[in-house]
């Protein structure tokens, strides 16, 4: 009998090792992975990373935000460049939306903060309170207060909801987990421009588009926008736990001492990752090809899936798609599992793919041969 708590739906088969793009179960089965952990290793199980971890382990993993980290400046400054952002280091996508809700109600005096329906932002209390569906409140009593939810991609629906007290407005330039919809770019222009104009804070959630998962280390820069705020996790230390809010520096101030803080956030460890995730990424040439290699995967499964009766969709941006399906989600995820690909589900009718952005052309035309297979 487990001794576990029952909140996950397991499949019967555990990964017990893993090489580059690849995974293997407990038979030696091998598997290539287009979840990459719910979009964490964004790099695979990279050898430099994992070297990274090593060398650090061998020195120090862990000191307290009492002390001097010169490693966190080392990230920070690799992922804001000449920016005039701020960096703040968390433990996760969840805890990185709590200190971009906290420091936007204190940088602004105002409370009201609008999402949108269908985001998902997090399952901590402000995080979950932030995201628009009502499932992942179920049960919970009362939410955090103050929080409204426009409908995506309709900046009307986004006005009638501002009022005097309005802090910011909080959106995913792809929302991922209701079924990998982007954003309009003309909706989130012009979004950008009503924030400039009216002095709201505008913050992007990078959880699960950062790291290079849409082509870009920031999917905001597809959109040609700046956000005041600006959150990262998943990919950020490729599988160990790590979480960003990056403020413009305007914003500082709100972040005064014993203002918000974190026991583990940033540590050594963590920030050894971090800086590697980054080395690799940053390098010539790098987010260019996993950009076009995205491009290719979509073309070529609106290729092979074209006129499929079972499909009605295939959407994304970069390495992030979703294949909407009237087949049943967990047929599909099986059917796939079992011919040898590893991939998501999103929403109530997608087939969400997180592959990592290492694959070859040679992976990519396997997972597509794959993938016409399973949609037969």
């Amino acid at each position: 009998m487990t001794k576990l708590f029952q909140n996950y739906k397991r499949a019967a088969v555990e990964f017990v090792k893993a090489e580059g793009n690849y995974l293997f179960d407990q038979d030696g089965k091998k598997y290539l992975d287009f979840s990459t952990g719910i979009g964490v290793t964004n790099l695979g199980f990279h050898p430099e990373v994992k070297a990274a971890l090593q060398k650090q382990s061998e020195e120090i993993w862990h000191t307290p935000n009492l002390y001097l980290n010169s490693l966190q400046e080392e990230v920070a400054g690799k992922l804001i460049g000449d920016k005039d952002y701020l960096a703040f280091f968390a433990n996760s996508g969840a805890e990185a939306n709590e200190a971009a809700i906290k420091i936007a109600r204190k940088a602004t005096g105002k409370q009201e903060i609008i999402t949108f329906v269908n985001s998902f932002h997090g399952r901590t209390f402000g995080s979950m309170s932030a995201t628009g569906q009502d499932k992942i409140k179920d049960g919970f009593g009362d939410v955090v207060p103050h929080f409204s939810y426009a409908i995506y991609n309709d900046l009307d629906s986004v006005k009638s909801l501002v009022t005097d007290d309005t802090a910011a407005i909080m959106l995913e330039l792809v929302q991922g987990e209701s079924g990998v919809r982007p954003a309009d770019k003309d909706f989130v222009t012009a979004l950008s421009a009503f924030c400039q104009e009216t002095g709201i804070l505008l913050i992007v959630d990078e959880v699960q588009t950062g790291m290079g998962r849409t082509g870009k280390l920031f999917s905001f820069e597809h959109y040609g926008i700046e956000p005041d705020i600006f959150t990262l996790a998943k990919g950020l230390g490729n599988g160990v736990p790590v979480g960003a809010m990056l403020a413009k520096e305007k914003l500082g101030f709100a972040f005064s001492y014993g203002s918000h803080g974190s026991t583990f956030g940033g540590n050594k460890l963590v920030m050894s990752a971090a800086s590697s995730v980054l080395d690799i990424m940053l390098a010539d040439g790098f987010l260019p090809q996993a950009f076009d290699n995205g491009n290719y995967l979509q073309a070529e499964l609106k290729k092979v899936l074209a006129g499929n009766a079972k499909v009605t969709d295939v959407r994304g941006l970069g390495y992030m798609i979703g294949i909407e399906t009237t087949e049943n989600l967990a047929e599909l995820v099986e059917k796939a599992r079992d011919k040898g690909l590893i991939v998501l589900t999103a929403g109530t009718n997608v087939i969400r793919l997180l592959p990592p952005l290492t694959l070859t052309k040679e992976e990519i035309d396997q997972s597509v041969a794959i993938l016409a297979e399973v949609f037969a």
